[in-house]
């Protein structure tokens, strides 16, 4: 199969869906690897690099969905992508549909299949290749809340994790997945007063466990969200409902009750983000402020460290990357968790999370 690697054009977007070491692998399976000049250079990756490793190297973006079967991506087609993708295309990116319905109806309307990263599931559950971006966002997330704590990003001033004799931050942390899990570890580890909330009971046991009162542990509700957001200096929103709409935990009627110059750094914002007020934005101009709330809502979190990110995405989607150049739609009959991440195809809308959030109807996938 053709595999092409078109540059990313979403703004500050310094990853690329392939490395030079994973195109060498699909060369070496029979494949052909097409890839756009520039592409890899955010990241660390010279165009010889890729030349040296069996892939064809050309200039435009055009060439590379002319010519491809396979589109190996790092995020959503945007508006002037649309017109180069085809019916006969296999798009595999991180689409986040559920709050995009016009992403959808164009990639219903061309009829390319598209199969979303962060909606290929494990028959445990588990999202391998929304993992590790989502330990890179939550680790970041803390990083980028701190910076935006400070009194000249407009935060209130506090130091994250004090000094003796003066109290650290306070940082509450929603939801106890990935994101939460990694947000927690470098907001210990930086000093904070921490708190996590969940809603599974078996989530707070193991964190608390693991931290052994370094963390403090609270099941999720609306009561005892409104107790604690008023306290926190720092709240990071790592909420997920796999290939869904996020829930807005976080109302506007809240932030009149937080600390002015708080700080939220809503992950979830791919999804549309679980504070009412989150809209997304850009590293170039991360921050707002709703409610003398300061509001961090990058789309793209992990593009700000795009050689690490870069590395840990291939590593993750590579596996599958090569079945499906192998076996095209087929490799969704020889593997579950893919056949989890088809989100769109013939028009039709294949995941239920999205045909559920977008309101429209669901056509599963009949191999």
């Amino acid at each position: 199969m053709i595999v092409g690697v078109p540059t990313e054009i979403k703004p500050q977007e310094n990853r690329i869906a392939l490395v030079p070491g994973g195109a060498q692998t699909l060369v070496r399976r029979g494949h052909s690897v097409i890839v756009q000049a520039g592409a890899g250079r955010g990241s660390g990756f010279a165009d010889a690099e890729f030349t040296a490793a069996g892939a064809q190297v050309v200039p435009e973006a055009a060439e590379v969905f002319a010519r491809a079967e396979l589109i190996l991506k790092v995020k959503e087609p945007l508006e002037p992508e649309y017109v180069l993708l085809r019916a006969e295309h296999l798009l595999f990116t991180y689409l986040h549909l559920a709050p995009n319905p016009q992403l959808t109806e164009t990639l219903m309307r061309i009829g390319c299949t598209a199969i979303a990263y962060e909606t290929v599931a494990l028959p445990d559950g588990s999202l391998p290749l929304l993992a590790p971006m989502s330990e890179v966002a939550g680790r970041m997330s803390v990083q980028v809340g701190a910076h935006s704590l400070e009194i000249h990003q407009g935060g209130r001033g506090v130091l994250l994790g004090g000094i003796p004799g003066v109290r650290p931050a306070e940082v509450l942390i929603l939801g106890g997945g990935t994101v939460g899990r990694h947000a927690a570890q470098m907001a210990v580890g930086m000093g904070a007063d921490v708190v996590l909330m969940d809603i599974r009971a078996d989530v707070l046991s193991r964190m608390d466990q693991q931290y052994r009162g370094r963390l403090k542990t609270v099941f999720s509700s609306a009561h005892a969200l409104e107790e604690e957001l008023p306290r926190a200096d720092l709240v990071i929103g790592a909420v997920l409902v796999a290939g869904a709409t996020a829930p807005h935990l976080v109302t506007r009627a809240h932030l009149r009750s937080m600390r002015r110059g708080a700080v939220i750094v809503d992950v979830a914002i791919d999804q549309g983000g679980c504070c009412e007020t989150s809209r997304p934005t850009t590293h170039q101009d991360p921050t707002y402020v709703e409610e003398g709330v300061l509001h961090y809502c990058v789309t793209n979190i992990p593009g700000a460290v795009a050689r690490t990110s870069t590395l840990g995405l291939t590593n993750a989607t590579l596996p599958y990357a090569l079945k499906l150049a192998h076996r095209g739609l087929g490799a969704l009959e020889e593997d579950p968790a893919l056949a989890h991440g088809l989100n769109v195809s013939g028009g039709k809308i294949r995941h239920p999370s999205v045909a559920e959030s977008l309101g429209k109807p669901l056509a599963p996938y009949a191999a």
